[in-house]
């Protein structure tokens, strides 16, 4: 590791001896934060794991039923059905902050009466397999709403957790090495100086003596 380039003098040894101490305790810091986001990050990878599966699962049945009806049904009746929204549905995605992450919080709001009763067509055209799947689409969407907050926060802590690492791994091993060896540098250059002047002292009283 090379050393700063500086002058080896007790302001600037006193001045470096500041500087790593607040890389240490940056450093301290850093690795607090990167080991709570870790911790955290794991959780919500658990969590996004268990939502996707869930919901891929419930996409698979919804699908295949759709396969069904689409089989056994005018195609053109089932584009009917889908091509004027029946209900009103917002979304409302509000900033928290997670470990100085600003990650999304999605707020779904529908009328209740569209998962008390989501279809809102004659069942004389219809068959069980389409109206299971207006209800599994109906029912899933939160989940799969919820699955977009998760993965979304997920990838957004992944960068931050990649930043402070390259943060801490700058001062543990390039940052704090360097001001270390800097400071042993200066103290024996100083110690060397000391030394020096103490020799020149004693041969001048010695002279002074002879």
């Amino acid at each position: 590791m090379a050393r700063l380039n500086v002058n080896p003098t007790r302001m600037e040894l006193s001045r470096l001896k500041k500087q790593l101490g607040t890389a240490s305790r940056g450093h301290k810091l850093l690795k607090d934060k990167q080991d709570e986001l870790m911790r955290r990050f794991i959780l919500l990878i658990k969590k996004n794991n268990t939502l996707r599966l869930d919901v891929e699962k419930e996409l698979a049945t919804a699908l295949s039923n759709f396969v069904l009806a689409n089989a056994t049904l005018n195609e053109a009746f089932i584009e009917e059905l889908v091509a004027i929204p029946a209900n009103e549905v917002t979304l409302d995605v509000i900033e928290k902050n997670i470990m100085s992450v600003t990650v999304p919080t999605m707020n779904f709001h529908y009328d209740e009466a569209v998962v008390e009763a989501p279809l809102n067509y004659g069942y004389l055209n219809s068959n069980a397999e389409l109206d299971s799947v207006f209800v599994k689409l109906s029912s899933i969407l939160p989940k799969l709403l919820e699955l977009a907050e998760v993965e979304k926060t997920c990838q957004l802590m992944s960068e931050e957790i990649e930043k402070t690492r390259r943060r801490v791994n700058a001062l543990e091993y390039m940052t704090i090495p360097q001001l270390e060896e800097t400071i042993y540098y200066i103290q024996m250059k100083l110690e060397e100086n000391e030394r020096s002047e103490i020799t020149r002292l004693i041969k001048i009283k010695n002279m002074g003596g002879n």
